[in-house]
């Protein structure tokens, strides 16, 4: 075993500084700009190879393609040699002492033999990027959902086979190994893993780009299904640290909550005083597949300067006096969405979305200006730099950027404005008014004041634009536009504007009972009127109190539109629906800044790794491996979908998926289920508009019907179901947790019915998260996508059904428009009202009129009746009853839609019959689904919102 050899080297500010790997034969190491790089690996030279930057793209006709002298060593290890540097690793590794190499030791020297590999190629990409100083995106997002990163990653490097021979010589099997990895736990739901899946593609075809997060110690929670529900756990994915993050300590940023602003004689203004934290960045490497750009996630962690540590009260004995700035500095990046029902939840939130923006901008900045040496021209600032924010969490960036650049750099208001408005750009993810992000006035002023004076100077020149746009003579309609369109809600207009709309004078009226009465009662007569007169022996003065005054509020959404060049929806519905109705104002008056960017998944998670048995048909049928980054390739099984053997064939694969399935429900739940039934998956994001609620009336429904029936009736009316559900309800969001005991309740009565037996199961898979879902989408036939018509924005796990050729059960929302369009009407079971009709469906509902099924109050009775325990579901039903007020009414039409939805599942009970239909329904979805590749996005955003080229390194 080679002497591992250490050299300090000048820290790069954008990249690890040293990277080591150790083969069986010798090893030495040459510094290179900073860098270090093998030179031997199993006592063999390396193939030196010269890298250009070439067009990878035919989107991209302009893309850089200057040739580059520098010889970077090209990773070719046999399995010899990486079971050596597994045991090096396993032996050196400061996470296990010397012994036997289990499992978990194993999964983390794999990771770190794997992680040597990632560097040697990231260092590379990243002194490409500097030496041409190439223009980059940077994604800001609140959430990045990784899933496990082993596979992927051999995965992306095309050693899968050769890792998989090492760690046999080692005695142990691949697939183990990597099943010991944690899920991290930086994300929640669709979110989050698009801006993974994005990750991905843009390395994959050679973008300059980046991630920025938060590194989440504790990240949502864990879920345990028990006997009353849900429960939540703090998450443990850093229990035994991460072996793929590289920590920088040599890059980290002040960022600074309250203080006040002053101004200097100049008339400069600055924040000072108040509370500082440092970020500190810690480097995930993310690696394109078949090629070697490997681009970068960097995840800001939370802590206080040392000096903030009150030595003297620590000596005193008031040791949580003398830790509390340390412990509040470090709970900024403890949890993903720390609730936020109490002052200090929403203080912790803001904290973290300003944590992120200030952060990543200060480190955006640092880069641009090392780029630009001593001739920094802010001009070229966005000609160098595209930031994309995913949601509105990201908002802070624009006053952020606006700060920094006034405040610390010396522009000016305009120039300021023009380089921000230039370099930022925001993704909507949704048309729910809850979620469209708002902040209190007071407390963002109280935290971050000085973008508060920020804020308010854009709202008012948004207020100016408004005025001269529309004009002051129609003041009915110019106040409508200012209430619906200007960034702070609910506040006063600028002194200058006051006068443009004239408010009603308020009147304080003093009202003697007497006088109420009188007026309320019409049809007393003036006699009676004396008699009450001649009653009253005082007069009770009664004040007409003035309404409350609604709360100051930012409308973070509207300083996106405001503040950003370029505003997209995520699917081709979404973003009709954001032009007509969410930003309607805003797209008449700047119609140029809204586009659409129809979501896209990763085909290598989401078919090449995750399913390698259907991967392999799909190979043997195109010819080659191409469709794995052209998709359009998959196309070609359009004219082999009848073909007999293909079908065989793809049946086969459905079913080596589903046995994997029935070993994992059998492990987590206890439960035993058929492969030979039709595996029903509705896997999401626990809330009432994508209506889980719907799904599992339709079950109970069903299962009414089945015990109504003879158990020959039974074995001829239905096919056998198995019914899976996933995903976790927000700690606080009551009625998703009762849905989620509902379903649980349903499952134990149904599970344990000797009458219905393999017929139906009803199972809710514990904590799922990315890994699970690499298990059972495979393994699905039928997929639920069952939101309420023009609620999901997009979705992106109907992406990852369809190209797994599982056939999907939805209505007309979000991306499953599109793919309803791509994989043909016939192979998609469409039920539900559109999206255009939901407004008068709600009004009749308001007004009265809405008659329910007989089937909908049939199956309610059901539930009340007591078969599935003891438990309580009037808060449950409730929703779906009354016309009106919160939490009644059935906002969600779960009672108008359940006839389409229960008659289109017997479409699907009718499908499944004939095996060959529904065999080639299959292939036809994995067909369709070639529109929805991430790649497609990320070419789309980069042409058309980054205006950024691909970079081969």
């Amino acid at each position: 075993m080679a002497t591992p050899t250490t050299t300090n080297a000048p820290a790069h500010p954008c990249l690890v500084s040293s990277f080591i790997d150790f083969g069986s034969g010798s090893v030495s190491l040459r510094p290179r700009s900073n860098f270090f790089f093998i030179r031997t690996f199993n006592s063999r030279p390396f193939r030196n190879r010269s890298f250009s930057v070439t067009n990878v793209s035919a989107n991209h006709p302009t893309a850089v393609q200057e040739e580059s002298s520098t010889n970077w060593p090209a990773l070719a290890p046999d399995a010899s040699s990486i079971a050596s540097s597994i045991k090096y690793h396993a032996e050196f590794s400061p996470s296990f002492s010397p012994g036997q190499l289990d499992l978990p030791k194993a999964f983390l020297a794999t990771s770190q033999s794997v992680r040597d590999a990632l560097i040697s190629n990231w260092n590379a990409t990243y002194e490409r990027y500097d030496s041409l100083d190439v223009k980059q995106a940077y994604y800001l997002s609140m959430e990045f959902l990784q899933g496990r990163a082993l596979l992927n990653a051999i995965g992306n490097l095309e050693l899968t086979g050769a890792y998989a021979e090492a760690l046999t010589k080692l005695g142990h099997n691949l697939e183990n190994v990597a099943s010991q990895e944690p899920d991290a736990a930086l994300g929640n739901g669709g979110l989050g893993r698009l801006a993974s899946c994005f990750l991905d593609s843009m390395a994959t075809l050679d973008y300059p780009a980046w991630g920025y997060g938060l590194r989440y110690k504790y990240g949502l929670f864990k879920q345990l299904i028990t006997k009353d529900g849900q429960e939540e756990v703090a998450e443990n994915w850093l229990e035994m640290g991460s072996p793929w993050e590289i920590v920088r300590n040599d890059v980290s940023y002040p960022v600074k909550f309250y203080g006040k602003v002053v101004c200097d004689a100049d008339g400069k203004r600055h924040w000072i005083g108040g509370e500082d934290v440092t970020a500190v960045a810690h480097d995930v490497p993310i690696p394109g597949y078949k090629t070697k750009t490997t681009n970068n996630l960097r995840l800001w962690s939370t802590k206080a300067p040392a000096n903030d540590f009150d030595l003297s009260a620590f000596n005193a004995g008031e040791h949580m006096q003398a830790y509390e700035a340390l412990a509040n500095a470090e709970k900024i990046c403890y949890v993903l969405y720390p609730g936020d029902d109490t002052e200090e939840g929403k203080v912790l939130r803001l904290k973290q979305q300003y944590t992120l923006c200030s952060a990543s901008l200060q480190d955006i900045i640092a880069r641009f200006e090392r780029r630009s040496g001593s001739n920094i021209n802010w001009g070229q600032f966005a000609e160098k730099v595209a930031v994309q924010m995913n949601d509105t969490h990201p908002t802070l960036c624009i006053p952020e950027l606006m700060r920094i650049l006034m405040d610390l750099k010396g522009l000016s208001w305009n120039a300021a404005w023009t380089i921000t408005k230039r370099t930022v750009a925001y993704t909507n993810h949704t048309v729910l008014p809850e979620a469209l992000e708002k902040w209190s006035l007071d407390l963002m002023q109280k935290l971050l004041p000085r973008h508060v004076e920020i804020i308010e100077t854009i709202d008012e020149q948004l207020i100016n634009e408004i005025v001269s746009e529309y004009g002051k003579e129609d003041t009915e309609m110019l106040e409508k536009k200012l209430k619906e369109m200007r960034v702070l809600e609910n506040v006063d207009l600028p002194e200058q504007f006051a006068h443009l709309i004239v408010k009603p004078r308020e009147i304080s009226v003093a009202i003697s009972l007497q006088e109420r009465e009188e007026s309320s009662e019409e049809s007393e007569s003036a006699e009676e009127k004396d008699e009450s007169e001649d009653e009253s022996t005082e007069e009770e003065k009664v004040m007409a109190e003035p309404p409350p005054k609604p709360p100051k509020m930012v409308r973070m959404a509207n300083l996106c539109v405001v503040g950003g060049h370029a505003v997209n929806g995520v699917a081709e519905i979404h973003s009709e629906i954001v032009k007509d109705e969410v930003f309607n104002s805003f797209y008449k008056l700047w119609p140029k800044k809204f586009q659409n960017k129809t979501n896209g998944v990763t085909p290598r998670r989401w078919i090449r790794f995750c399913n390698p048995a259907l991967s392999k048909i799909i190979t043997e049928w195109t010819g080659s491996e191409d469709w794995v980054l052209n998709t359009e390739r998959l196309g070609e099984l359009r004219k082999f979908a009848d073909n007999k053997g293909l079908q065989n064939q793809w049946r086969s694969a459905k079913r080596e998926n589903k046995m994997k399935v029935v070993s994992f429900l059998k492990e987590k739940t206890g439960y035993t289920v058929s492969p030979d039934a039709l595996f029903d998956i509705q896997v999401k994001r626990i809330h009432e508009y994508k209506r889980q609620l719907l799904n599992i009336l339709g079950i109970v429904y069903r299962y009414k019907k089945m015990k109504e029936s003879s158990a020959e009736e039974r074995k001829n009316m239905y096919v056998p179901r198995v019914c899976i559900f996933g995903g976790k309800a927000f700690a606080t969001y009551v009625q998703a947790k009762r849905i989620v005991k509902f379903i649980t309740d349903v499952g134990i009565t149904v599970n344990h019915d000797p009458e219905i037996g393999d017929l139906l199961k009803v199972i809710f898979v514990p904590d799922y998260n990315v890994s699970v879902a690499e298990l059972l989408i495979p393994a699905s036939e039928l997929s639920q996508h069952i939101s309420t018509a023009g609620m999901e924005a997009s979705g992106t796990s109907n992406m990852k059904f369809a190209m797994n050729g599982c056939v999907q059960i939805g209505t007309l929302d979000g991306a499953n428009v599109e793919i309803r369009e791509e994989v043909g009407e016939e192979n998609f079971f469409l039920f539900g009202a559109r999206a255009d009709e939901i407004a008068g469906l709600r009004k009749e509902r308001a007004e009265g009129k809405f008659i329910a099924d007989p089937r909908f109050e049939e199956v309610k009775e059901f539930v009340r009746s007591g078969v599935f325990g003891g438990n309580s579901y009037d808060e449950l039903l409730g929703s779906l009853e009354g016309n009106e007020g919160y939490g009644r009414g059935d906002y969600f039409l779960v009672g108008k839609d359940f006839p389409s939805y229960i008659e289109c599942q017997d479409e699907v009970d009718k499908s499944y019959r004939d095996q060959q239909r529904w065999t080639r329904m299959s292939i036809m979805n994995t067909v369709g689904s070639y529109k929805f590749s991430s790649d497609r996005t990320i070419h789309e955003y980069a042409r058309d919102i980054w205006n950024i080229q691909p970079v081969r390194v």
